[in-house]
């Protein structure tokens, strides 16, 4: 283990590549299905992802749709002029022994995400983010002596989104690439799926003791915030270890072994050059004209930074914040809620949002919750209104939710609607008081705790039904305090 004192005589850098699966119907350029989620193996296949000979790519058009709101959500716009590549390698799962990429014209230069570690804020800069064409996918049986190959993912629409070696710590790193997963999800551009591999995170470490830059590891295929943050720890203990010892660091990529939590070598690292890079002569440039792009940013929604600043507004804690951003039909509701009934409103829905509704239901539809706003709205004014206490308003929520009826109409067959009449409750106040004798003396004498426990017993005569604060205020009015 590196001790810290250690660790601080070195630089850390650190970049990422995100791979982001387009959610288009179509692969890039066939017209298999793009959705390989529950397919057999290569049952989502065509003759231009097998690599047959004559076969022409067609560029689906939708991917380009997509990459331009992605340009949007990355802080920039995108390049009106492209162009699409070969990078030719030669491994089983790209029958081609090319993929199709963008090069040194990319659909998109620049932008920036903005994260924030420890109070800190601070911006990673975005070089450039280019569409390509995924690879198929390998797997190697333990024990066996062969490897089997899966093209269904061949040809899926991707964007590569590469990071300027700005982060230097493994908190940066999950944070930048939670902020990006949130900013494609946001966008609308990918299902991003963790699980699925819609987003895979590509991280880059080096260390050093000098202002050069160390050289560098690549470990892929990262699909997870913590894996990219463990994945950086260790890489970076691997790699002072090493020199520590007076030897080299390889330029390689590595893979991530989940259960033993450490990385592993799995081949030389290629520069550039060993691609051979150029133009795909079977791909006409992408152009874009000014009406397209206009068309695409006045559909981009409300970004993650929009709902932080907004939530904030309500009083809501940054960790709650988080909760609510990280669900983006939530913080949709929430804002919805607090532009049209303020933000009392916003934050009591915000909170009835985040608690898990139908936990032991695993239906598909158990997501598809029916309430609207102006039910939210209605719902939370008469607790606002002290017609249901916080209890019975989550029960009536429950029932909501499952059936998207009125608010009142779910109470009052329920029977949950506070009562707020001081005549009935004057009753049950005396009545407790009675039958409470001690307790209420205490309460002359000036112990307010005991207060609490006659209010209690006002509400279980009353089945829940008083309104708590007209008891309180009935039981110091008969008590003369």
């Amino acid at each position: 283990m590196i001790s810290d004192e250690l660790r601080k005589q070195y630089t850390v850098t650190i970049g990422i590549e995100c791979h982001v699966q387009f959610k288009t119907k179509t692969k890039l350029f066939s017209g298999a299905d793009n959705d390989a989620r529950e397919a057999a193996p290569n049952t989502l296949v065509n003759h231009i992802d097998f690599g047959l000979p004559g076969g022409l790519p067609v560029l689906n058009k939708e991917a380009v749709r997509l990459a331009v709101r992605a340009a949007f959500a990355l802080g920039t716009t995108p390049q009106k002029f492209s162009k699409f590549d070969r990078k030719h390698y030669f491994y089983p799962d790209l029958p081609m022994g090319y993929q199709i990429t963008q090069y040194d014209q990319p659909i998109i230069l620049g932008g920036e995400v903005q994260i924030e570690v420890d109070g800190e804020e601070k911006i990673i800069h975005i070089t450039r983010a280019h569409m390509e064409a995924d690879a198929g996918k390998s797997t190697h049986p333990t024990g066996a002596d062969y490897s089997l190959v899966d093209l269904n993912r061949a040809g899926t629409p991707l964007l590569e989104i590469v990071s300027e070696p700005e982060m230097h710590t493994a908190a940066e790193a999950k944070a930048y690439a939670r902020e990006l997963w949130l900013r494609m999800k946001y966008a609308d551009v990918s299902d991003a799926n963790l699980y699925y591999g819609n987003m895979r995170f590509d991280v880059n470490v080096s260390v050093s003791k000098t202002d050069e830059l160390g050289t560098r590891t690549e470990t892929k295929n990262l699909n997870s915030f913590k894996s990219v943050e463990k994945a950086v720890e260790y890489e970076v203990n691997r790699q002072i270890e090493q020199l520590e010892k007076g030897e080299a660091i390889v330029q390689e990529t590595r893979g991530w072994d989940d259960d033993g939590q450490k990385t592993f070598s799995q081949r030389t690292k290629e520069d550039a050059h060993d691609y051979r890079y150029f133009p795909d002569p079977d791909l006409p440039p992408i152009v874009l004209d000014d009406t397209f792009i206009a068309e695409i940013e006045a559909t981009m929604p409300t970004m993650p930074a929009e709902y932080r600043e907004l939530l904030a507004k309500t009083g809501i804690d940054d960790k709650t914040i988080s909760d609510i951003i990280a669900v983006p039909e939530t913080a949709i509701t929430v804002k919805k809620v607090y532009d049209e009934a303020g933000a009392a409103h916003a934050k009591r829905v915000a909170f009835w949002l985040l608690q898990p509704q139908a936990e032991d239901d695993d239906s598909p539809e158990k997501d598809a919750l029916m309430a609207t706003e102006p039910q939210l709205i209605k719902l939370s004014q008469m607790v606002e209104d002290n017609q249901l206490s916080s209890t019975a308003a989550k029960e009536v929520l429950a029932e909501l939710f499952r059936t998207g009826e009125d608010p009142a109409k779910i109470a009052e067959a329920k029977n949950l609607l506070q009562v707020s009449d001081e005549g009935e409750i004057i009753k049950i106040v005396d009545q407790v008081l009675a039958e409470n004798p001690k307790a209420a003396d205490d309460v002359r004498g000036g112990e307010m705790k005991a207060i609490g426990f006659l209010v209690g017993q006002v509400m279980k005569l009353s089945q829940g039904k008083a309104n708590p604060a007209l008891a309180q205020q009935l039981i110091k009015k008969q008590l003369g305090i």
